[in-house]
């Protein structure tokens, strides 16, 4: 859409594994890449932050994390355009500035100075809750490749935005999806007649309602080879089991059922934290008229 990928970067060794991961996603798109370090201006509000001089070393800091990513992204893939901007606010609010001019904005899991707590804190949520469009988290360095990209799916328009971002992500890395949908079962009691057939009957209509939702996407994409899981139990611990033998989770930013306010909720933390691969959040973007 855009032909561009943003990466934001702090200093920290897991935002230089984001500067790798957006450097290749932005090869394998055509795209231009965009390292981005943000500078929050009530830093020099600070007593020690007045001592004459700091303002310039803190420039020339700055300055330094972004041309060692820069550097960094061109050794990696030098046929990317690759562009840097020293940016001055609020981290979460700068950051969804980017998204919306951005086809992906790219982060470290763990960081320093403005990204510290990045995924337990209030910026990976908010700037992941909020971005006008696909936010990924990279959680470090994993040069394994398994060939294939992880979705959660539950029928709603955000698990929609979600398979078209894995769908577009597998033809482009020539992988396959694994769609997994996770339903809790409902509570019984223990003196209904007939349980066995019900759960039967439940879990077949979970498989069912999947393959509904997957085939207008097997149509779309018949190049992209596609498997599913239907599963009764939490989805966060399925997509995690997933992710083991994944390059890529995608969850979207809310949904219904089981992922009913993911990212803001137990589902979207618990993937954040315990997936072994990057993880992607996806929102729909609002249509300008």
């Amino acid at each position: 859409m855009f032909g561009l990928v943003t990466v934001a970067v702090d200093g920290s060794a897991s935002a230089l594994a984001a500067v790798d991961w957006a450097v290749d996603d932005a090869a394998r798109e055509g795209s231009a890449l965009r390292i981005v370090h943000v500078r929050e201006p009530w830093a020099n509000e600070y007593p020690f932050h007045r001592v004459e001089g700091f303002n310039e070393s803190l420039t020339d800091y700055c300055e330094g994390v972004l041309a060692k990513a820069a550097e960094q992204a061109r050794e990696r893939r030098p046929g990317v355009t690759v562009s840097t901007e020293l940016s001055t606010g609020a981290v979460v609010e700068r950051l969804r500035h980017e998204s919306e001019h951005s086809d992906t904005v790219v982060l470290g899991s763990r960081g320093m100075g403005g990204f510290a707590g990045l995924v337990v804190g209030s910026v990976g949520t908010g700037l992941a809750g909020h971005a006008a469009g696909p936010v990924v988290i990279v959680r470090g360095a994993r040069e394994e490749r398994f060939g294939e990209i992880a979705v959660g799916v539950d029928g709603s328009p955000h698990s929609e935005a979600a398979l078209r971002y894995a769908f577009d992500q597998a033809r482009l890395r020539g992988a396959r999806v694994h769609a997994v949908y996770a339903w809790s079962m409902p509570m019984f009691s223990p003196f209904v007649a007939g349980y066995a057939d019900v759960t039967r009957d439940i879990f077949e209509a979970g498989a069912q309602r999947i393959k509904q939702w997957l085939a207008p996407w097997r149509d779309e994409y018949p190049d992209v080879p596609l498997v599913e899981s239907a599963i009764c139990g939490h989805p966060t611990p399925a997509l995690v089991e997933a992710s083991e033998k994944a390059d890529l989770v995608v969850v979207g930013s809310r949904g219904l059922g089981g992922f009913g306010g993911a990212l803001l909720g137990s589902v979207s933390h618990g993937v954040l934290h315990g997936a072994h691969c990057p993880v992607a959040v996806v929102r729909p973007r609002e249509q300008k008229a």
